[in-house]
């Protein structure tokens, strides 16, 4: 026999409502039992002694769970459930069926029509209480990920807004100053050639000057721009060859490779979920990168592999280059972060942060490893695609 006193000693004129319970039995003694027990436990309790009440209850007060008997007159348990399941306003509320029926098949049918969960009568206070409280912690972790998904939606829609903004502002800002920079420099190269033998050297340096620093800007320009697309272009993926990504790379470089007598040795490539004209800007800036960097006196040698490791694509362009100093490796990916500040070593820094920016928009991750004066090698997994949307 369970003692009433026991639970409903352990309410508290000051205890904080745990919820709002509707109890409906047609039976009074169950639902001043119940009533007490889930009352003791800190809830608000409304009870109903038939179907019709319930329903009426249950949209007024929007309850925080239902415990529902089946065995009613007029109206079942089940048909409560129904309605109530088929109604958009009170859809969400779990209901525990609490019935003397314990055939399998009864329970498969409160299970049907949209139960959360089963109790069978004659039935245990510590039971019912446990029963309950599991399910409006399910309840309650159910809302909290349905915030955070709609919080996580927001926050996509607005990176994706923001995205937009920043290549359309990009576009007009390189718009605005490629105009400006390329009458700069030509108005500079036209002195110049208008002016051979008539200026002295310092004035010709001047003029040199301004041409090459006016080129510097128009491939900062470019490069921003670049980056800037980056997460508006990546978002149609669809099957690409590396292969014809790192083709298309070398053909961008094919005057670059040849000037600084570089070797580009490489393995066979996989298909996989891309862009093709990121994945060769991809390739194409860690090349370049490798080109750049090499030793004094030495050749480039590149090397592009990549090898299959669970379901991700581990791409390396390694090379044989200067190598990064290790405090530097952190600072690599950042952009404008420059960490070669002499002349023989031009860029901008934002070479290696799109590279970051591409391979993050596909789902993958960037890393570097590097020994100084003896080479650097650049790492980045891709997800493999499935076996049956390869290519053959």
């Amino acid at each position: 026999m369970i003692d009433i006193a026991k639970y409903a000693g352990e309410n508290s004129a000051d205890r904080v409502s745990k919820g709002q319970l509707l109890i409906v039995d047609d039976v009074p003694n169950n639902l001043i039992l119940l009533s007490a027990i889930l009352t003791g436990r800190g809830y608000q309790i409304k009870t109903a002694t038939d179907g019709v009440t319930a329903l009426s209850i249950s949209r007024a007060m929007m309850p925080d769970l239902i415990l529902l008997d089946i065995m009613m007159p007029e109206m079942s348990g089940y048909s409560v459930c129904h309605q109530l399941k088929s109604d958009p306003h009170t859809e969400s509320i779990p209901i525990v069926f609490l019935s003397a029926l314990d055939d399998v098949s009864d329970k498969v049918k409160g299970f049907k029509v949209g139960g959360v969960d089963y109790i069978t009568k004659p039935f245990e206070a510590a039971e019912v209480i446990a029963r309950v409280e599991n399910q409006l912690t399910i309840c309650r972790l159910q809302r909290q990920l349905q915030k955070q998904n709609q919080q996580l939606q927001q926050l996509n829609e607005e990176l994706v807004r923001s995205n937009r903004d920043l290549e359309e502002f990009a576009s007009v800002v390189s718009h605005d100053l490629q105009q400006p920079l390329q009458s700069v420099v030509g108005y500079a190269q036209l002195v110049s050639l208008k002016s051979q033998g008539q200026l002295d050297e310092e004035v010709g340096n001047y003029l040199n000057s301004i041409t090459a620093a006016g080129h510097r800007m128009q491939q900062l320009i470019k490069d921003v721009l670049e980056y800037a697309r980056v997460g508006a272009q990546s978002q149609s993926l669809s099957l690409t060859d590396c292969n014809l990504a790192v083709d298309q790379a070398l053909e961008n470089l094919h005057v670059f490779v040849n000037d600084h007598s570089a070797t580009i040795r490489r393995t066979e490539l996989p298909t996989i979920e891309g862009n093709l004209s990121q994945l060769t800007q991809l390739f194409q800036n860690l090349i370049a990168n490798a080109i750049k960097f090499a030793r004094p006196g030495v050749a480039p040698e590149v090397k592009i592999s990549a090898e299959l490791l669970d379901n991700q694509w581990r791409f390396e362009v390694r090379d044989n280059g200067i190598g990064i100093a290790a405090e530097n490796v952190d600072r690599i990916f950042k952009i404008f972060a420059r960490l070669h500040g002499s002349d023989n070593y031009t860029g901008n820094g934002i070479g290696l942060a799109t590279c970051k920016k591409i391979v993050e928009a596909h789902q993958g991750k960037i890393w570097v490893e590097s020994q100084l004066n003896e080479g650097t090698s650049f790492y980045f997994s891709l997800p493999a695609i499935a076996p049956e949307r390869s290519i053959n």
